[in-house]
């Protein structure tokens, strides 16, 4: 069982996985491949001159599985409660997590289809997102929502701050107590 899965492997989800496996949780990363990120051209994500959006999604994935994340790339049909943990279902695997991240950018059918609470978006084209708390916590115990879909902006810079928020939330949750990451250059 996983102590964290995340939908979405755009920069919110890559971030949010990036942040929960280096922090020891098992951590699976689930993505469709279709990423609003893979169709942009970024010259405003600070620290990168310019990338394409496809380069700047394998490289969050690459990241997340460096420090230990696990990634399946298939799309997830649904997702259910099972006793204190859920199962999400993708096309061809079942995955147990204790936590769930849902950062599937513009997409909500898999929350509204486990019950999660809709509310009208606010970005220009986003019609529908996730009613969160400022935490990331959604109306459901134990599933969280990360990035676009949580009604952030949809700027990439913003949605992997936003990913990487949530799961520092999850993490201290899980560890009671507040977590701080922090690495310090070596001489």
């Amino acid at each position: 069982m996983y102590d964290v899965a995340i939908i979405g492997a755009g920069p919110a989800g890559a971030s949010a996985a990036l942040f929960t496996a280096k922090a020891g949780k098992k951590t699976m990363l689930i993505d469709n491949g279709k990423s609003l990120t893979k169709k942009a051209w970024i010259e405003n994500h600070y620290g990168v001159e310019g990338i394409e959006g496809p380069a700047l999604v394998d490289i969050g994935i690459k990241q997340a599985t460096k420090q230990g994340s696990e990634f399946l790339e298939e799309s997830v049909v649904n997702i259910s409660k099972d006793g204190d943990a859920f199962t999400i279902e993708t096309e061809n695997n079942k995955v147990a997590a204790k936590h769930v991240v849902i950062a599937s950018g513009v997409l909500t059918d898999v929350a509204d289809k486990v019950g999660l609470t809709l509310v009208p978006g606010t970005e220009p084209r986003i019609k529908t997102i996730i009613k969160t708390d400022s935490d990331g916590k959604t109306n459901i115990d134990g599933i969280w929502a990360a990035g676009t879909v949580a009604g952030v902006s949809v700027h990439t810079i913003i949605t992997a701050g936003h990913g990487a928020h949530v799961a520092i939330n999850i993490v201290s949750e899980i560890n009671g107590e507040r977590y701080v990451d922090h690495d310090i250059l070596q001489s």
